[in-house]
């Protein structure tokens, strides 16, 4: 597999994520830590089949705990903090903060063996991140001094995302088929969680049960293996400039669905996400 074949497959992780919150949408009421143990136990079924299918079930008696316990607490725990920075602070400034992650890994990535950060990859990152912010923002900041726990929450969440992706990175030799069990271990551990802090609601329609699955074979089960791929054997700069795309996507198709309105603002994101991501690649290229 080539660099820019692996880019390509770890770019459609971004595209899947640009689901997510359609289908969160669609998924209510179930709450989040009962929907995450569900998505996940079936991106971990997922996993397992094609790991049985494949390479057998050998491969996985191959792979360190430690492998095992760093992946979970990557998954794991960037879900628990993403949850918890959404309900103690304003949803538009928690989700800027958290989405600093492919800034962070456009940045720190030049720590990594064989790469080299250039000025237009951090040049790059900067710009997309300010059209993300955008979107993300448009709806108003509050800027709320209640809300600062909330706001250091979700910067551990950028902390952990890309750090779990770039000592993935550093693990390049852990087959993907390792993701598996990272899968169905954060969905019993969301499992526990959700038995101790919620009150287990299941979706009233098929509508919503259609969503649950599709976030269970999409956005939280097939884009942690192709993210995988891309951030072990692709661009890991340019795949991180990239990332920046997931929120234009996903209010692109909110719109679509008419679940969104239209807006001025996303043509001013989109053109400074796309020009981002062609300084990255001008960054990456140069190299």
């Amino acid at each position: 597999m080539s660099r820019n074949q692996a880019s390509l497959i770890g770019f459609s992780a971004v595209a899947l994520w640009a689901l997510l919150a359609l289908f969160t949408v669609g998924s209510s009421p179930v709450p989040p830590l009962q929907l995450n143990a569900i998505c996940f136990a079936i991106g971990g079924a997922i996993g397992m089949a094609w790991v049985g299918a494949t390479d057998g079930f050998a491969v996985l008696w191959r792979i360190s705990w430690k492998v095992y316990a760093f992946g979970t607490a990557g998954l794991c725990g960037y879900h628990f903090l993403y949850f918890s920075a959404l309900r103690l602070a304003p949803p538009a400034e928690a989700s800027l903060i958290a989405y600093l992650w492919p800034l962070l890994i456009v940045v720190f990535s030049g720590l990594l063996p064989g790469e080299r950060l250039r000025a237009l990859h951090v040049l790059g990152a900067v710009i997309s991140f300010v059209g993300a912010a955008l979107i993300v923002a448009r709806g108003g900041l509050s800027g709320s001094s209640a809300a600062l726990p909330g706001y250091g929450i979700a910067l551990l969440c950028a902390l952990t995302w890309s750090s779990y992706s770039l000592i993935s990175r550093r693990l390049g030799a852990v087959p993907t088929a390792a993701v598996a069990v990272y899968c169905l271990a954060t969905a019993l551990f969301s499992s526990a969680a959700h038995l101790a802090f919620e009150t287990t609601v299941w979706p009233e329609t098929t509508l919503g049960w259609g969503s649950v699955i599709a976030l269970g074979l999409g956005p939280v089960g097939l884009a942690f293996y192709t993210w995988d791929i891309g951030v072990k054997r692709g661009d890991i700069q340019m795949l991180g400039t990239a990332s920046y795309a997931a929120p234009l996507l996903s209010t692109l198709i909110m719109i679509a669905a008419g679940k969104a309105a239209a807006s001025p603002v996303l043509v001013l994101a989109a053109t400074m996400i796309a020009a981002g991501a062609f300084l990255a690649a001008m960054g990456s290229r140069a190299r």
